[in-house]
């Protein structure tokens, strides 16, 4: 195996790694928000909206990450 491959499989670890860690970050935003609306249903759509951006800026995040592994692999 060349150089290259194990820059695509680096990339493609890390682009997995990425992945793993946006769901787990929505799915911890996701469960707090269904926590909170259930002890608060009052102020559900402030929480919703919150949740959504939160949702949002971690899986910008995750592209980044990916598109960052992407331009390693393909340096």
């Amino acid at each position: 195996m060349g150089n290259e491959a194990f820059a695509f499989l680096g990339a493609g670890i890390g682009a997995g790694i990425a992945a793993i860690g946006a769901g787990i970050g929505i799915g911890n935003a996701v469960g707090s928000a269904t926590e909170a609306i259930a002890r608060q249903p009052q102020a559900s759509g402030d929480i919703r909206g919150l949740t959504l951006i939160a949702a949002g800026l971690v899986e910008g995040t995750a592209i980044i990450a990916l598109v960052v592994c992407l331009a390693l692999a393909f340096k």
